[in-house]
């Protein structure tokens, strides 16, 4: 019994000076915190926060590297040292995707994330949405000021009551398939865009999210549709819109606003410029629609985050200039409608807005009438 109590003596000595020897650091470094907590209640305080970080508190460093006295740490970029030898802004450059500003350069191998799509959301959210999309209702607002100012363009020299073929049944399908396919792309599109802005405060979340739904499921159903009618309307109108040296007399003219009458062919000018806005803004939409439908096929998103900005400029420009050509060819110009209603427009309305194509027709018409002597 007394050796064993001599071993407990010694064992219990032991744990004595251990416990001890611990709470020499832990005292120091209450007596070098005392002072720091006495402001915070016994929180930690930034400055303490940074000594430890430094190791300024001995014992209390949350430091993995620390060394001896007389000991020297590697250079931050050495091969041992915290980065391996990569500089810092190297090191977030392979990260972060390469240099933010150069939006189609190379992509490094150890990309982890895409600094351009910050840039992406900046524009989209606070132009493209917040001033761009807005762009049609603008058009609408002049076309119904000039409309209550000017009124329709009437034909100077009244009726004739002579009717004269424009376009076949055909010509007419081509257009009334694009102008459907248009409106009902440019729709859904446009409530896409603004939907969110408008859309919720009126009918809340909710309902926004079942037509936004429903808008987004038509508008890549329909979309390849569009390339369809667009190459259609090509090849039916393609022949009778190139440009000619008239056309230079009705740009100086101004259409006749300034100078007199301007004459024209089948197509004006101002015509054969929508067109052909028609034709390449549409071949931009078909491209970018395609790549938004199917974002494998470039395999890059930044491809994509361009697609989107070129996508929605191109739709908007074309759906704020289409406003002007409905307004032309409806309510704004009498007589034009009936050329794809019917088919068929009147000689007076024929002389006046067209009226190189009205002789062009009448030559026709008086050599299929000659009588062979």
């Amino acid at each position: 019994m007394s050796q064993l109590r001599v071993v407990s003596i010694i064992f219990s000595v032991l744990l004595l000076g251990i416990m001890l020897g611990g709470t020499v650091p832990i005292v120091s470094y209450a007596q070098d915190t005392s002072d720091i907590r006495a402001a915070t209640g016994g929180a930690q305080t930034l400055e303490e926060i940074l000594r430890r970080q430094e190791s300024l508190i001995d014992g209390a460093t949350l430091n993995p590297r620390r060394y001896r006295a007389g000991q020297t740490p590697p250079p931050e970029t050495a091969p041992l040292g915290p980065r391996g030898g990569t500089s810092l802004s190297d090191m977030w450059d392979q990260f972060r995707g390469g240099n933010p500003t150069e939006l189609l350069g190379t992509v490094p191998a150890q990309q982890n994330m895409s600094t351009t799509g910050q840039t992406w959301r900046l524009l989209r959210e606070r132009l493209l949405r917040k001033y761009l999309g807005w762009a049609p209702v603008v058009v609408l607002a002049v076309l119904a000021l000039f409309y209550i100012v000017r009124g329709p363009i009437r034909i100077a020299a009244g009726r004739s009551g002579q009717m004269i073929p424009r376009f076949d049944v055909f010509q007419r399908l081509a257009h009334w398939f694009l102008a459907t396919i248009f409106l009902f792309l440019g729709t859904t599109g446009l409530l896409i865009l603004l939907g969110r802005s408008i859309l919720v405060p009126l009918i809340g979340k909710e309902a926004n999210s079942i037509i936004l739904t429903a808008s987004m499921q038509g508008h890549n159903l329909f979309g390849p549709i569009f390339i369809v009618s667009l190459v259609w309307m090509f090849i039916k109108f393609a022949s009778w819109n190139f440009f000619h040296v008239v056309d230079l007399k009705w740009i100086f003219k101004l259409g006749g606003f300034f100078g007199g009458h301007a004459s024209s062919g089948k197509f004006n000018f101002g015509e054969k410029t929508w067109f052909w806005m028609v034709v390449l803004v549409g071949l931009v939409l078909s491209v970018t629609g395609i790549v938004l439908l199917f974002p494998w096929l470039v395999g890059d998103i930044r491809w994509l985050q361009l697609s989107t900005v070129l996508h929605v400029i191109g739709a908007v420009t074309l759906i704020s200039v289409a406003l002007g050509h409905i307004y032309v060819g409806s309510v704004g110009m009498e007589g034009s409608l009936e050329a794809m209603t019917k088919g068929e427009v009147d000689a007076n309305w024929a002389k006046e807005h067209h009226d190189l194509w009205f002789e062009q027709v009448q030559n026709k018409n008086d050599k299929a009438h000659e009588v062979p002597e």
